[in-house]
This record gives C-alpha cells, structure tokens and sequence, in this order.
C-alpha cells in the first residue's frame, strides 16, 4: 500500500512514497501487553534487548494526567515510578519470556525511589530512558514462570527513579484454582463508600482519588477507594489491585505525618491478595528512618487476621529540606 505524501523540498507536486520508506513514528507498546485497557494509561513506548536479560526501553509520561500529577498539578506524582515499573514487568513476560496473554501475575513485592527535583512537569510529555535487569529467571518449557527485575528510569539523561520487583506468572487454570471458581472480576462494580478523609490531608485534591475512611482510633483506617475509579480500577479484576494497596500507604503515611510529608522511597510486600468482599484495615506507624533528616513511616493491611501488606514509606518534609537528585539511580536502597 503506497500512502500520498507532500514533498516540500522544491515542489508542492504530490509525490507517492511507500509506508516502509516513511519515519519511524512514537507509539505505545501495546496496552495488553502492561494489562491496560485504555491507550493513554500505557507509560511505554519501546523496549529492546541488549543482551543476555538486560533490556533498554523508552517511556513518556503525560503532562496532565488525571491521577499520576500531585496535587498541584505541578509534578509527576512519584507512585507514577511504581505504575511504571509494573508495566515494565508486564511487558517483558508477555514481548521477551514468552507468557501468553490471559496469564495472571502475582506481585511479591516491589521497591522503588524517586529524585522529587527531577519530577517537575516541564513545557511537554517527560521523555523517559529505562534500563532493566532480570534475575532469577525460571522457565517452564518455553515460558518464564517467575523473575526478579531491577529498573532504571532517568529523564533528559538524570535519574528520575529506581526500583525492583518479583513477579510470579500464574496460567488461567493454576490461577483459577488458585483463587476458587466462584470469584468474578468485581473491580469496576460501584459501592456505597463510607466517609473518606479529607483529600487535603492525604496529598490528593479530588475525593474520587482519596481511598482511606478515617476511624475513631488514631493511625488506623479503612480501606475505601472508589471501585469505579477510571485509573486505579482501569481493568476489571477479582481482588483490590496491587497500586490501590501502594497508594493507600502513600495515603496513610502523609496523613499520619502531615499533609506535606513526601515519601520518596517506598518498600511493599504484599502477602496475600485484598478481597472485595472483606474489610481490609489500614495502620500506620512512626518508625526511625535509615537516613539523618527523614522521617520513616510503617503502614500495614489486614483482613482479619491475616496479614494483607506492608510497606515502609521514608521523606521529608516538603517546606524545608528537598532531597535533591541523590535518591535515584545507584544510591537508591
């Protein structure tokens, strides 16, 4: 198929010039590729391999998104580094190790830490360059059934954030036994919410955004997103998605410390999946951060007595003592 095409070097004359003889142009990986469902949700535009399991990929993040922009609108939110890495993960199990699609990944845990100078939103989308490392790679026959990632993600040649994750690769039929036939995927099934705390006190501006109800006890709350939230329940799912657990951290640890408390770096564990059908209870502690000038905060989830998550959050204090661009790249824990 030839496509017509304006030559404008010498003359307006239309000439014809093959698709293959046109520029390369940006696009997205594809969405089913990251377990997205809309376009504008994926944060990936390439991805190729260097050698052995190590891989180099390109990403974009929009200048106004809906959900991944602090409260200001003035920079990317660092959870943007979390989604990003995820779909990282995604998309080599599916494009390099050969997991088919319709497989389900479990999420063991996930680290990562972000350089705040470097989040500024800036006159257009923030080209992004990505390194990661695979470890630990298991194979089934043909197909990859767990690995261990390491990321790099810097903006205009600076670190921009770091991080690291498990991921296990589960097929439909383990997965089903895994989880019982009678779940359905209930993820986007609006709900009665309770009361939500106030979204000024948890770093939001939206109360769709905000997922925690206060209680009558101090560091302790209710687990309470919206289940028809357009980002954070974008793909149906039969459990509370790993993201909502990590932003109800990020919630819990600014409310417990003030609304200008930063977290800028962020280790979760996730130990069993979130059910919808369960109150799942969120608690927050003050705990002695790793660095002089940080302050460190212990969050937890529980469904009974089960243990849900846990996640350790250390920053600052927004006002006062910025970070600066140390906590990215090799320094990052």
């Amino acid at each position: 198929m030839a496509l017509l095409v304006r030559q404008q070097e010498h003359t307006d004359t239309p000439v014809l010039r093959a698709a293959q003889d046109l520029p390369k142009l940006t696009t997205t990986v594809p969405r089913e590729y990251v377990h997205r469902a809309a376009h504008a949700e994926v944060f990936l535009t390439g991805c190729r391999r260097l050698d052995g399991d190590r891989f180099a990929l390109t990403g974009q993040w929009p200048r106004a998104h809906t959900f991944f922009t602090d409260a200001e609108g003035k920079r990317h939110d660092p959870t943007q580094a979390a989604e990003t890495i995820r779909q990282v993960g995604l998309l080599l199990a599916h494009s390099e190790f050969g997991v088919p699609l319709g497989h389900q990944f479990l999420l063991r845990d996930m680290e990562y830490s972000v350089s705040p100078d470097n989040l500024d939103i800036g006159t257009g989308p923030s080209e992004l360059t990505l390194q990661a490392i695979c470890t630990d790679v298991k194979w089934r026959g043909s197909r990859v059934t767990q690995f261990a990632m390491a990321i790099t993600i810097e903006r205009d040649g600076r670190p921009a954030a770091s991080g690291s994750g498990h991921f296990t690769c589960i097929a439909p039929a383990a997965y089903n036994r895994l989880r019982g036939a009678g779940r359905v995927d209930t993820g986007t099934a609006p709900t009665p919410r309770p009361r939500i705390v106030d979204p000024r006190r948890v770093g939001r501006s939206a109360a769709v955004d905000v997922v925690l109800s206060p209680t009558d006890q101090d560091g302790r709350w209710l687990l309470s997103p919206d289940r028809s939230h357009p980002i954070l329940f974008e793909h149906g799912g039969d459990h509370v998605p790993g993201m909502v657990l990590i932003e109800a951290a990020r919630q819990a640890a600014c409310e417990l410390k003030g609304d200008t408390f930063e977290p800028v770096q962020v280790s979760t564990e996730f130990h069993q999946y979130a059910e919808f059908d369960s109150p799942c209870w969120i608690e927050a502690v003050t705990v002695a951060p790793a660095r002089a000038g940080m302050r460190s905060v212990h969050v937890t989830g529980h469904q009974g007595d089960n243990l849900v998550f846990s996640a350790r959050l250390t920053g600052y204090r927004r006002e006062s003592d910025a970070p600066g661009d140390r906590l990215a790249g090799n320094d990052a824990p």
